[in-house]
């Protein structure tokens, strides 16, 4: 007779408990939980992001055609990248921003086993779109990592207040209220996200 294979059993931790996990154990937390964003913070912390609800996914995707879309049409030098791309960023957190660009020269200078696992650098340009789960508080300190890990320009989208905040290495944070649209400046010429298709 065949055993049946025991039932998993979920563990909900409580906000206040820091769960510390080393580079090895969170690859091997990661290759076992494909349908979880996993990341983990310079200091080895945990965060489990559940799946998001069907407007985030939605306006997420919006922006991932949005950029996609230049760097077919425009002939753009370089590489985009969904949320489920992790990021190995040099102060050893894992991070997966819901959308990233990657200049064509460091990616290509990534080995081919480098691409395939977490991507050890930081995006030249990341976009963190807030869900309904998602703190400003957290999502403000993502995005100033970024910026210290190497980042050139990130932007903070907030659908449910229309707010757009952009951060660029050693300037103030620029905050726009009910943008219509983004610019890519000089890290991304020719690039411009339609936020009137994303807030709909």
């Amino acid at each position: 007779m065949v055993q049946a294979a025991p039932k998993p059993l979920s563990l909900q931790l409580p906000p206040q408990l820091a769960l510390r996990v080393t580079p090895e154990q969170f690859a091997a937390l990661a290759a076992a939980n494909r349908e979880l964003r996993l990341e983990r913070t310079a200091t080895g912390e945990l965060i489990v992001n559940p799946p998001t609800g069907g407007n985030t996914g939605k306006r997420n995707s919006k922006i991932i055609y949005f950029l996609v879309r230049w760097i077919e049409e425009e002939g753009a030098d370089g590489e985009a990248f969904d949320s489920s791309t992790g990021f190995k960023l040099p102060n050893g957190a894992n991070r997966s921003p819901d959308a990233s660009w990657v200049s064509q020269a460091r990616w290509d200078a990534l080995t081919p086993e480098q691409q395939d696992s977490f991507i050890p650098l930081c995006p030249d340009f990341v976009v963190e779109l807030r869900s309904e789960n998602d703190t400003l508080k957290d999502l403000r300190s993502k995005m100033e990592e970024y910026i210290e890990n190497g980042a050139k320009l990130g932007w903070l989208i907030d659908p449910k207040n229309k707010r757009v905040e952009i951060y660029r290495p050693g300037e103030v944070v620029e905050v726009l209220e009910n943008p219509s649209h983004l610019s890519g400046e000089r890290v991304l010429p020719g690039f411009s996200l339609s936020l009137k298709r994303v807030w709909a």
